[in-house]
């Protein structure tokens, strides 16, 4: 099963791919075959997950439509949904904003930052229990500087270690490439709701050229917001890529299992004591030095 999880998450990510290419070609038929293509794989892709919930012994998943008063998906699953459809670590407010347009859940107070918070600890102590026991956990993004948590942003375990790293061009290139996940996605409604409808002019418009003159949420075209992410993307990824690929390779030296997947955390500690000519004076504190 988990085997044939990883294929379609492979199989969804070359589609998205070729999406983007047949967009920026303006291939509008091939456009349109591929995006029936990744509305069967993302089908079955939430079948899957559903038949692994079972297996874990989880609550079976509410249908993707089905209002958040009805819904029996747990938090952790509604995540991992608006996580999945982002392809990036995002923040608590992104994430209930992405599963509130495309799953129909409840407003942000349902994932609220507190819950994510806790629901990461609760992860990363199950998984010290257990390593692997779940197809997935909710993990921490990590800081390319210092294999840290990155504050406020939250993961999967099963993304391999260089998209869970944040460098310094990160939060601009993943933002860019949920611009144009959540944009990709729109164009695949039949009718969008007003709350996607605003969570893409959100993207938009901190993308230059994303927008029409009008720049209401009602007029943002999805196509538009995906060339012009594109774009701006191609900027920046090769020396994002490559500043990830070096902390992610010092990640599988320096860290074990756990702190790969929930970072090192660091404390700060009083700099060693010395006297010069009956003057105290402190050196610089330890910053990376890892806790018990």
């Amino acid at each position: 099963m988990a085997e044939s999880m990883e294929a379609l998450e492979r199989r969804i990510d070359a589609l998205r791919a070729e999406i983007r290419r047949s967009v920026v070609a303006r291939d509008t038929a091939r456009t349109k075959g591929l995006r029936a293509e990744l509305r069967i794989a993302e089908q079955e892709w939430e079948q899957a997950i559903s038949d692994l919930a079972e297996e874990a012994g989880d609550p079976p998943p509410a249908a993707a439509g089905r209002s958040s008063a009805g819904s029996l998906l747990p938090v952790r699953e509604q995540v991992h949904h608006a996580l999945t459809l982002l392809s990036v670590p995002a923040a608590p407010k992104l994430v209930a904003e992405v599963h509130a347009a495309f799953f129909g859940a409840a407003a942000a107070g349902g994932l609220a930052a507190g819950k994510l918070t806790h629901l990461r600890r609760d992860e990363k102590r199950s998984f010290g229990t257990a390593p692997y026991a779940r197809p997935y956990y909710l993990c921490a993004a990590l800081t390319a500087e210092h294999l840290a948590p990155a504050r406020g942003l939250v993961a999967v375990s099963t993304w391999p270690l260089e998209r869970r790293i944040v460098g310094p061009l990160s939060p601009r290139v993943d933002f860019l490439t949920a611009a144009v996940r959540v944009a990709e996605r729109a164009g695949t409604v039949p009718a969008g709701s007003s709350t996607l409808a605003r969570l893409v002019w959100r993207f938009a418009s901190n993308i230059p050229g994303a927008l029409d003159i009008a720049g209401r949420p009602d007029t943002v075209d999805p196509v538009t917001v995906i060339r012009a992410a594109e774009a701006e993307r191609v900027v920046h990824a090769d020396a994002d890529r490559a500043h990830r690929a070096a902390a992610a390779e010092r990640a599988r030296r320096q860290l074990d299992q756990v702190d790969q997947l929930f970072g090192n955390t660091l404390r700060t500690l009083p700099g060693k004591v010395t006297r010069r000519g009956g003057a105290v004076s402190r050196g610089n504190p330890t910053v990376q030095e890892k806790t018990a």
